[in-house]
């Protein structure tokens, strides 16, 4: 089993990485700042356009560790990555699917029905822990909503009847994460899912750490052999890792949404973080991000019972299952691609 390694977050905009030997030196404003081995680490992101040295990039590309660019408040720019790993034949198979609507559906199904099972159980758990909090009865409704396009998504055999429902699924289960959110609701409130750029601070957050559950999701498809870029959902797009965000979306409501919605009824981030510029734009500070990075990878290092594989794992290890389990389908090991199903 692949062991989870560390993630470097380089967060201040005069910080510079230089290598020495085996290790990243971190320099800022001309004096070393930090010295970090490279062998506790499995990816880099730099937040800042200062960067690093080509031959640290090139260390870190024989060593198949990934280096993700994001501007100073969140926005994937860039990444570096290695020569390209994995079988040729699992990788031409993976096209081969992608290219018939048929085959793709299969596994295109199987995505949706993880993300709309776990959203499910996120509605659920909400109910069991807070009844007296919440709408029950209007989760209630919600959850069974959901219940309703697991039954459906079975006999679905077009990929654009599909996206339907996955929409339709996806309004259903935000309509009712409002009333998760418990403290802070003056800041912190949901009413909708909105982006690029976020207009609220909730879905700033949201923004943030679907980028980086993205990148680890890329690089643990990159891991077992597999193209990020070519996706069976999600169709393909320059500069888009189309196969990560297919394989992401069963995981967004159990590592991102309840991180989120934690992050704020503990009061671990506050109103203070978040700037709202003059046209109604939201931006997480310097000071915010580090706390959701460090809350993100605590969050990675907690432990949970796999429900395919019956092994206990560290959450930030899920993607790398899921994606074995991915190419084992895909060379024929298995017969059907299994989501990550929580409950």
């Amino acid at each position: 089993m692949k062991k989870l390694l560390n993630t470097l977050y380089i967060f201040s905009e005069n910080s510079y990485l230089s290598l020495d030997g085996e290790n990243i030196v971190i320099k800022r404003e001309d004096e070393n700042d930090a010295r970090v081995p490279l062998h506790n680490l499995e990816s880099i992101y730099v937040f800042n356009f200062m960067g690093l040295s080509p031959k640290l990039m090139s260390k870190c590309t024989d060593q198949n560790i990934g280096i993700s660019f994001l501007n100073p408040y969140g926005r994937f720019q860039a990444r570096v990555e290695g020569k390209v790993r994995g079988n040729v034949y699992l990788r031409r198979e993976q096209y081969r699917i992608a290219d018939d609507e048929n085959r793709a559906m299969n596994y295109s199904r199987n995505f949706i029905l993880g993300k709309i099972y776990n959203s499910k159980w996120i509605i659920e758990r909400g109910i069991r822990d807070h009844s007296l909090r919440i709408d029950v009865d209007k989760a209630k409704d919600t959850s069974q909503k959901l219940t309703i396009h697991l039954k459906n998504i079975r006999n679905i055999e077009s990929s654009d009847v599909l996206r339907g429902i996955e929409g339709n699924a996806a309004e259903v289960y935000f309509s009712s994460i409002d009333q998760l959110i418990l403290n802070q609701k003056e800041t912190f409130y949901f009413i909708d899912r909105n982006r690029r750029p976020p207009r609220d601070p909730f879905n700033a957050v949201l923004s943030y750490l679907y980028t980086l559950l993205t990148y680890d999701v890329a690089s643990a498809l990159e891991t077992v052999g597999l193209d990020p870029y070519v996706g069976f959902m999600h169709v393909d797009r320059p500069g888009r890792p189309s196969l990560a965000l297919d394989l992401m979306e069963e995981l967004r409501a159990v590592m991102v949404d309840r991180l989120a919605i934690s992050l704020v009824n503990l009061k671990i981030i506050n109103e203070k973080g978040f700037e709202i510029s003059d046209v109604g734009t939201v931006q997480m500070n310097e000071e915010t991000r580090k706390t959701i990075s460090k809350q993100w990878q605590e969050k990675k290092q907690e432990v949970v019972t796999h429900p395919f594989i019956k092994e206990k794992i560290q959450w930030g290890m899920v993607p790398f299952v899921q994606a074995q389990l991915l190419a084992r389908t895909i060379r024929g090991d298995l017969e059907e691609y299994p989501p990550f199903l929580w409950k």
